[in-house]
């Protein structure tokens, strides 16, 4: 597997148990070797690689990061400069900046909106990274459209139904509880925006693996606790993070209302066949 296929520690060391070899470069595959791509994608220059070294080839990138990747190369082809709203380093910000050979700009934050500079002003657009807050998101689209009133974005937004939908719950949760505890590991981007928003809404918060992480001392003086997971967290996790603060003293647990997700995506063609 290049890359981890999700950023779960859990999930990783659970494949690597079932005996996945996890390596950075596809260099480090054997030629004609079967690989897996991870969720957050590749870059053309990746999969030349891949097919250079006629390797078969699964790809496991996220449909929600495809559809950004299209949206890439149909504004390319259209015309447009094109700026990307992410994280730098984030291998999804890597593999969509990847799907051209001209250049994206990355713009991480709303000060460097205000700072960015392009060519073409009225021939603009933008794309974001799947997993990233919504409030934060939505303020650097504004200062990229006070600056270029024509900057063109998508249809629908970029960021992951997953991802927004933990927020949206998250923001109403926080609100009603002393701590927030999010299931996620450090590498995760959309868990990290949990505790974000967490904290922004005015609970404490804390991003942990699982229930082993737990420090009976957050619990000290707090009346009630949210719980939370990333989107590549296993459900497990979160029952098993229940139980442990159930065996802290927690007397009951209540389910919020929340989005119901019915999305299914199909398995890749070269699984199906």
């Amino acid at each position: 597997m290049r890359h981890e296929i999700v950023h779960n520690t859990h999930v990783v060391s659970a494949l690597k148990k079932k005996g996945a070899i996890f390596v950075d470069e596809i260099k480090d595959v054997p030629l004609g070797a079967r690989v897996i791509m991870s969720a957050h994608g590749v870059s053309i220059k990746v999969q030349d690689e891949a097919l250079n070294r006629s390797l078969e080839v699964f790809d496991a990138t996220c449909p929600l990061v495809t559809k950004v990747h299209a949206e890439v190369k149909k504004l390319s082809r259209q015309g447009f400069e094109i700026i990307m709203i992410g994280h730098s380093g984030h291998p999804e910000v890597e593999g969509t900046m990847g799907q051209l050979k001209s250049e994206i700009h990355l713009v991480e934050d709303a000060l460097q909106a205000n700072l960015v500079k392009v060519n073409n002003p009225n021939k603009l657009s933008y794309v974001t990274q799947t997993t990233l807050s919504a409030d934060d998101t939505a303020e650097i689209i504004k200062t990229l459209k006070k600056r270029f009133p024509t900057i063109v974005g998508p249809k629908v937004s970029d960021i992951c139904y997953a991802t927004q939908n933990r927020q949206d719950a998250v923001k109403l949760m926080a609100k009603q509880v002393d701590l927030v505890l999010v299931v996620g590991s450090p590498t995760s981007s959309n868990s990290n925006r949990l505790r974000e928003v967490a904290e922004k809404y005015g609970a404490k918060a804390y991003l942990i693996d699982g229930a082993e992480d737990l420090d009976p001392n957050w619990l000290s003086n707090t009346t009630s606790v949210g719980i939370t997971a990333g989107a590549s967290a296993p459900e497990s996790l979160v029952q098993k993070l229940l139980q442990a603060v159930k065996t802290l003293g927690a007397s009951s647990v209540r389910r919020l209302p929340g989005a119901q997700e019915h999305i299914r995506f199909p398995l890749p063609k070269s699984l199906t066949k």
